[in-house]
């Protein structure tokens, strides 16, 4: 018998299929068909639903249920700055001591991610694992739990309006010069460098913005 998800399981379960475009934006959660394909009663998807709502990542829309949010280049102007001084936040956070543990395992995941790169494959995985890696050692579990609430957020828009080989590269390089700076114990640089590492994301923002509206 198929073991039923737990609540914390289908939160990751709807979350990545809006992360992934299977719950596409503007559209509405067919949560018949998502129930059934989840191997889940109503009622705790509904709960899960509800939760993603109060998140941000689902629109609840009286008389239509739950929606995806359409594609809105002013949340990201608001998301990207705020998930890099949440994660500079974190980084103040984190002593000395515990950052200066950091640098060669940064570097290991940054040689990972231009491997990645150079097989033309998705970085988001790597990258996750390098920015998580870099704030594990944070004492702070609210500050935490903060900037995983909101990444998602910020993640609908990292396919759909960045991304190329040119500016990956520049990240990559972005990220080892913060694991340069903890080696040299200047965590002001460290936090410099990260911030504009997410911000700079903004640059490639309004291209396209075209492709990604919503029908209306």
């Amino acid at each position: 018998m198929a073991r039923t998800p737990l609540r914390s399981d289908l939160l990751e379960q709807i979350t990545a299929r809006v992360l992934d475009g299977r719950l596409a934006a503007g559209a509405r959660v067919n949560e018949v068909h998502l129930a059934r394909e989840l191997g889940v009663s109503r009622t705790p998807l509904r709960e899960a639903l509800i939760g993603l709502a109060d998140r941000g990542l689902l629109v609840a829309a009286p008389g239509r249920g739950f929606l995806v949010p359409p594609f809105d280049p002013d949340e990201a102007r608001r998301l990207y700055p705020l998930v890099a001084e949440l994660e500079a936040l974190a980084l103040r956070w984190t002593s000395p001591l515990e950052l200066a543990g950091l640098p060669d395992a940064l570097d290991a995941v940054a040689d990972e991610m231009t491997a990645v790169l150079a097989r033309g494959g998705d970085l988001s995985e790597v990258d996750d694992r390098w920015h998580g890696l870099l704030l594990s050692r944070c004492p702070n579990p609210h500050l935490l739990r903060l900037i995983a609430q909101t990444k998602p957020l910020l993640k609908r828009y990292e396919s759909c309006y960045f991304g190329g080989a040119g500016r990956a590269g520049e990240s990559i390089g972005e990220h080892r010069r913060i694991a340069a700076a903890l080696r040299d114990g200047d965590l002001d640089t460290a936090a410099a460098v990260l911030v504009r590492n997410w911000v700079k994301a903004l640059a490639y923002l309004g291209k396209d913005d075209d492709d990604h509206r919503a029908p209306e």
